[in-house]
């Protein structure tokens, strides 16, 4: 039985490719929907265009603004996306490492099914920090489903 659905967003198009499926799910079953976004702390370093960059900065980041700017932003997303669902939607903005965040999560609510969206790394970024939804579907304590973006092609080997 499906009675919880937790959503993670990054809110990305890559992202964004599994609300439909996860709300549709969340109807046929009719499950709970949980949507959850991972600020990450912004002290480690920065991936640009497959390049790792050490974060320097003469400003203190502070991570409560980050917090409290991601739960508005959260805020704004599931008024957009979510509306069917009105006020039972259980938000949730965290801060930490995405993949762990979404497992604990996942864990302490009791989450039957996690839907998630996957993209592509640089063979680069991929060695260094690995992939979100890769390190769900192994470390998750529940199903996982991953939807990949249809932008994203697969290219055999």
């Amino acid at each position: 039985m499906i009675g919880k659905i937790l959503y993670p967003t990054d809110f990305s198009k890559h992202s964004l490719a599994a609300l439909p499926l996860a709300l549709d799910l969340a109807k046929r079953y009719e499950a709970q929907m949980h949507v959850l976004h991972a600020v990450d702390a912004p002290y480690e370093f920065l991936m640009e265009d497959g390049y790792v960059v050490p974060l320097v900065t003469t400003y203190p980041i502070e991570v409560d603004t980050l917090k409290k700017s991601a739960e508005q932003r959260l805020d704004e997303f599931v008024r957009e996306n979510l509306a069917d669902f009105k006020d039972a939607v259980q938000k949730a903005v965290v801060v930490g490492k995405a993949f762990a965040e979404i497992i604990h999560y996942a864990r302490e609510q009791q989450i039957d099914l996690i839907v998630l969206g996957t993209h592509g790394h640089s063979a680069l970024a991929s060695m260094l920090m690995g992939n979100v939804a890769e390190k769900v579907v192994r470390k998750a304590p529940c199903p996982v489903l991953t939807v990949r973006h249809p932008e994203h092609k697969y290219e055999a080997p």
